[in-house]
């Protein structure tokens, strides 16, 4: 789904002092790669949570002792595990032996110890689209959160042939998730479940059910100091090792970006770039809930 594995670090990778660049914001996602295998993810963290209301860190869970080290000493943050399918599946498309029993572990560790914004999520590929009710039912039973994703394309995965064999297989396994969690008490899987309807609309190559405005509120932070709208869009609005980041962001190069962003025909379908969009325009998703939790439309 990924080959950012291939391609490991070819020039160093951005210090501290460049975290401390950044301005204050709502979230941030700490993502790699692998955010453990930074020797400083400690005090990289202890930046970055110093700038934003809420900081989550996506990992594959393995290094175990040392996401545990990090908790210990910060409840504040959260954390998302990939688990890519039940234990086959998982350690196949992770090419990590005991990936699954690793993360799982993890998981088991962190609620233990009572963190509470915990959770995994799966990409969902051909390879694993049988397996994501049963992980959503075994994130249900574990108490944690479940998120889900589709194989997309971009030059930071440096993958460019992700597609879908057999869209009509992970459509009908969405649907089944749909089922459910619309079958929730919980307001938040109901918004969920409109997310999940966003993925069918993507495998099936439909244009995005909302707008996109990366790059107008949020950014992506390269491993090189480079600000851009994105992980999928490969230009660059200006690097923080030359430039402030009001500098950066306020300039014409950020705005011609944005003049792309605006045309863009990726049609994208990610948690990045969608959760702001749906509390901006939150009476489509809410529409879409009363029409297929309460009116039983076909989704």
């Amino acid at each position: 789904m990924c080959n950012t594995w291939k391609y490991p670090s070819k020039k160093e990778e951005v210090d501290l002092a460049i975290f401390e660049k950044l301005p204050q914001m709502d979230i941030v996602n700490v993502t790699g790669g692998e955010p453990f295998l930074r020797a400083d993810i400690e005090d990289i963290i202890a930046i970055l949570r110093k700038k934003c209301n809420r900081l989550v860190i996506s990992s594959n869970g393995y290094w175990t002792d040392r996401i545990l080290a990090l908790f210990r000493k910060r409840q504040d943050i959260g954390i998302r595990i990939s688990i890519e399918g039940l234990p086959k599946a998982n350690d196949e498309l992770r090419g990590i032996p005991d990936g699954f029993d690793r993360g799982i572990r993890t998981l088991i560790e962190l609620s233990h110890m009572g963190v509470k914004d915990i959770g995994f999520g799966i990409t969902v590929s051909d390879r694993n689209a049988r397996d994501i009710l049963e992980l959503y039912h075994l994130a249900k039973m574990m108490k944690v959160e479940f998120a889900t994703a589709a194989i997309h394309n971009s030059y930071y995965f440096h993958k460019y042939d992700n597609r879908f064999k057999y869209p009509e297989i992970a459509i009908e396994e969405f649907k089944k998730l749909i089922y459910e969690m619309l079958k929730s008490s919980r307001p938040k899987d109901w918004f969920r479940a409109y997310f999940n309807y966003g993925l069918i609309s993507y495998i099936k190559g439909n244009p995005r059910l909302l707008p996109c405005e990366m790059g107008y509120e949020s950014f992506f932070l390269d491993p090189y100091g480079e600000i851009r709208p994105c992980n999928v869009m490969e230009e660059t609005m200006g690097n923080l090792r030359e430039r402030s980041f009001d500098e950066i962001w306020n300039g014409s190069e950020a705005e011609r970006i944005r003049d792309r962003v605006r045309n863009c025909k990726e049609n994208c379908w990610m948690i990045g770039s969608v959760g702001e969009m749906m509390k901006k325009n939150v009476a489509i998703p809410v529409k879409w809930i009363l029409k297929s939790k309460f009116l039983k439309q076909e989704y």
